[in-house]
């Protein structure tokens, strides 16, 4: 907490040397320090540079696991500064019992961060989104997040009941589990929304609700998939065609086209040339074609040619092409990027930093290098899921004598990795994972693979090089076999077998 000086030193400054001593302290750390003191001091802590905005999210992981700190906040100094707080970041283990501490009229800002669909129900019941609404009916910014990937909260609602809206909220960041969701929000419910960051779990186009109305107050929209979506020309374009008053538009998706990648030309035509207002365009497009036996198919110089116009935008494409599959892949997307999904890397990608992506997806025809997976954890710092598919075998594989003369240069090092699927893939990549002195993970890791590769890779679950690695999993998913060796459990100490 705060350094310890005592309440007379303290109490011989005068208000505005006290001030500039404390805002350059953690606002919470304040609170609970020098609330119930004295007068005086009371007075000054309850100043809105310290109450407006409370962030518990940073707080959680560390203070919080004292009992004695966080009962006193709900018990005894929210209750006391609720009339004051306009903005809560919470997160979902401490998140029932701050909201319920007291009533906070003057709240308009509420970022829900981790929050697990179990948590949520039992604090807002089934219709999470409309419980928020009447409770704080201040609200302009709403915001459901999540640390991992993983923890996905759903969109309870019975989307057509007029429950859900809010005639305040101007800024919202939800993840809705279908497409039909996501138009529901802007079917006027939400009559002075000015933002809407919409991530979808899934797309699911029957059933769609009719709604050809202009969205005319949406200033910026932001929608990502980590999935492929169908009908990207009947659900996608229709949608932006209603916002032609957006000012920033963020595309994050992925998605089938019958013979054209999506390029420049297509954006400048169909996209930006539907929205006039439009000053910032970020995307990450990425589109598959089905390919026979055409020539003339274009390159990746023939892609990138089409965005000579939009100099103000650095723009990266890139194009693959699958024959055994006969499929096209093309990835197109401005740099720096937000995207949080980027899925089917190959060798041709380019590298970078993807600081907000989360989740990515490994696929080629031909094989994956040591040093594209060097390449893959530096562009990613932040990665949680990770899937690889290619059964190629390594061409280059490094010796351990070379690994172990060049330790630090060489070794992949993944610091957040949470999920790793390798059920589809030459056993080289078991081994490229599993082998300490190539790669470093940390532990907790949640991992699906196939299980008569695991064995050989392992050595019958007797190999040194792959134990350690193994014994930072804790969760394993077997693919395959259902009869197992007696060593398997030996081999992953700290892991629950399905």
């Amino acid at each position: 907490m705060l350094c310890s000086c005592s309440c007379f030193e303290l109490n011989d400054l005068i208000d505005e040397i006290l001030l500039l001593i404390f805002e350059k302290l953690d606002n919470l750390d304040i609170l609970y320090s020098l609330h119930g003191v004295n007068k005086r001091l009371n007075n000054i802590i309850r100043d809105p540079l310290f109450t407006n905005s409370l962030n518990f999210v940073k707080w959680s992981s560390k203070k919080f696991s004292s009992n004695v700190i966080f009962n006193r906040y709900c018990l005894q100094i929210l209750p006391d500064i609720s009339m004051k707080i306009k903005w809560f970041y919470i997160e979902s283990s401490s998140a029932k019992h701050i909201l319920r501490a007291a009533d906070y009229p003057n709240l308009y800002g509420l970022a829900l961060y981790n929050m697990k669909e179990k948590t949520a129900r039992r604090l807002f019941t089934v219709k999470i989104c409309s419980c928020i609404f009447s409770i704080f009916i201040n609200l302009t910014h709403l915001t459901f997040s999540q640390s991992s990937f993983e923890n996905i909260v759903r969109l309870l609602i019975d989307v057509p009941f007029r429950s859900f809206s809010s005639s305040s909220l101007l800024v919202l960041n939800i993840k809705v589990q279908t497409f039909s969701q996501c138009l529901y929000i802007l079917d006027g419910r939400f009559s002075q929304l000015e933002t809407l960051y919409v991530d979808l779990a899934k797309v699911l186009s029957i059933d769609l609700p009719e709604n050809k109305v202009k969205i005319a107050n949406l200033k910026c929209f932001v929608l990502s998939c980590p999935w492929e979506i169908p009908s990207y020309e009947e659900l996608i374009l229709p949608l932006l065609y209603r916002m032609r008053n957006l000012e920033k538009l963020g595309l994050y998706l992925r998605f089938y086209v019958k013979d054209r990648f999506i390029d420049g030309n297509h954006i400048k035509t169909n996209i930006l040339s539907h929205i006039p207002q439009l000053n910032i365009f970020s995307f990450h497009i990425h589109s598959l074609m089905f390919i026979n036996n055409q020539l003339n198919l274009p390159s990746k110089e023939d892609i990138q040619e089409t965005f000579i116009d939009l100099k103000h935008t650095k723009i990266i494409s890139y194009v693959d092409y699958f024959r055994e599959k006969q499929l096209g892949k093309c990835h197109v997307y401005s740099y720096p990027s937000e995207m949080q999904y980027y899925q089917y890397i190959t060798n041709h990608f380019p590298g970078g930093l993807y600081k907000y992506v989360c989740l990515i997806s490994l696929y080629d025809e031909h094989p994956f290098e040591h040093e594209f997976f060097i390449k893959i954890s530096q562009s990613f710092p932040f990665l949680e899921s990770l899937t690889l598919i290619n059964n190629q075998s390594q061409k280059s594989k490094q010796s351990y004598k070379s690994i172990n003369n060049d330790y630090n240069s060489s070794i992949v090092i993944y610091n957040h990795l949470i999920t790793l699927e390798i059920s589809k893939v030459h056993e080289d990549y078991i081994e490229e994972f599993l082998f300490n002195r190539k790669t470093f993970f940390h532990n907790n890791i949640y991992l699906n693979i196939n299980y008569k590769s695991l064995e050989r890779v392992t050595h019958s679950f007797t190999r040194y090089d792959t134990r350690i690695n193994s014994a930072k999993i804790s969760d394993v998913i077997l693919v395959g076999e259902k009869t197992y060796s007696k060593y398997l459990r030996d081999y992953f100490p700290q892991a629950i077998i399905h």
